[in-house]
Parts: structure tokens; sequence; C-alpha cells
């Protein structure tokens, strides 16, 4: 496991985060699906930060907020077991979560018998409420890294990102796209969500890209087939509403 040491100018955060409709920054999908739902945020990052200013700004998220508290905490990951469960994964494969920090995605699948579990994240303190959460005798494997500069040790059965995925700039969506195949075995699966069209067009004070289910097919390219994709609007701790995309992929054996 590397942990990578936290550097970079130091952003300032405001006590609690939320997801933004609007932005100038943000790179659209539909640039005509606009809302202003959300609730605001005070302070709002006003360029695209680097590798050292995500890692702080992420570190500076979870130090400051409650878990539960944050706009994409979830009591329950009842899409992703859902899909899960469609795509048939084995209770003996290995599982990637990616960008899962503090979700209880970890917990769920602990509780149905998985036994190969890795949770990756930029945050050192997101990965340390989970581990405390879940207890040392955990079969998890808990990696700090910055997703784009990692390199898996062996190939996954299954890779989940719910929400990494649409912070991406257009240059880092090729390293995105290289690392998956690298790292999901042939006959393996992805899942996959981001905001939808209609989504938010901020989040935590960051830009973010929007996209529908065939974009998202269209990201993991001719090596996979979708199996199923999903619409969800998903209910904030404030009670906005954010609706996301989903879909489940199979890579080809050949």
């Amino acid at each position: 496991m590397t942990v990578l040491q936290i550097a970079g100018a130091v952003m300032r955060v405001r006590p609690r985060w939320y997801c933004h409709p609007r932005s100038e920054y943000a790179t659209l999908v539909d640039e005509h699906a606009k809302g202003d739902d959300d609730p605001k945020l005070f302070h709002m990052i006003d360029h695209i930060p680097d590798t050292d200013e995500r890692r702080t700004h992420w570190e500076s998220v979870y130090e400051l907020n409650q878990v539960d508290g944050v706009s994409w905490y979830q009591q329950a990951p009842l899409v992703t077991l859902e899909l899960v469960d469609i795509l048939g994964v084995e209770k003996d494969a290995g599982v990637i979560d990616v960008g899962g920090g503090a979700s209880i995605l970890v917990d769920y699948l602990l509780s149905r018998g998985f036994t190969d579990l890795t949770v990756l994240d930029i945050s050192t303190s997101a990965l340390r409420v989970s581990r405390e959460r879940v207890g040392p005798d955990a079969h998890v494997t808990w990696v700090a890294h910055n997703l784009l500069t990692w390199e898996p040790a062996h190939p996954y059965d299954l890779w989940h990102d719910r929400a990494v995925f649409h912070f991406l700039l257009p240059h880092e969506i090729k390293v995105y796209q290289d690392l998956v195949r690298r790292s999901v075995a042939p006959g393996g699966s992805v899942i996959m969500a981001t905001f939808a069209p209609d989504g938010p067009e901020w989040c935590s004070g960051l830009p973010v890209t929007r996209y529908n289910a065939a974009q998202l097919g269209g990201i993991l390219g001719d090596e996979f087939t979708v199996v199923v994709q999903r619409k969800e609007v998903h209910t904030t701790p404030s009670g906005a509403l954010q609706p996301f995309t989903w879909i489940a992929a199979s890579r080809n054996l050949a």
C-alpha cells in the first residue's frame, strides 16, 4: 500500500459540502439541463485544481465534516447492490471501490460475505473513517493514493466507481480508460455512476461533467458490454435531489 504525502496549497472550505447546479467552469454534456434547487456553496474554487490541491481539498472535506453530512452520503448503497446481483458477482471476487473513502458500501459487501475487497481513495482521512468503522479484522485492503497515478498489483473482478469519474478533466479520461483496462480481468465487470445530464454541475466546490448511459458506455469502449443502466435520484442529507446515471458492464472474454 502506498500512502501519498499531503502537499500543495491549502484551500478554504466551508463546514458543509453540497453539489451545486450551475457553473461557468464545468464541462457540460447537456448545456440545456439547468436547475437551481440544490443549496449553494459559500465558497467555490475559481480554477481547476492540480493533483496536490485535490488531495488537500478532499482531506479538508473529511477532516471538517461528519461523514453523514456530505451531499453524497447514502444510508444504503441500494443501486450498487442491485447491480452486483444482476452481474452475478461471486463472494470471492476481487472487488475494488475507487473513491470509496468513507462509503458504507464496504460494510454491506462484508455483511454479504465478500472476502476480497479493496477500497482506494485519495483521502487518508476518509479511509480512516471506514477502517475504524469495519474494524481491523475485516478482509479489506485500504489504499490511499491518487487513482490516476495508481497501478494495480493484480486484476480485479469488479471495478466500482460512484462519482469519481465525473470529476475528471478531458485529458485525464484517457488515463482512466487505460487504468480500467489494466485493472479489470477478462470476464470482469464495471459499475460506474456519475451525475446525469440534469444533475448538478458542481460538487464540493469542484466542477463536474455530466453523462448519460450511452456516453459512459462509450468511455469503456468496445471491450465492454453494458448489461444494464439505471437513472437514480439521490436525496442528499439536506433534502436536495441529485440525478445520477448508472451503468453496469461486463468485459468481453476475448
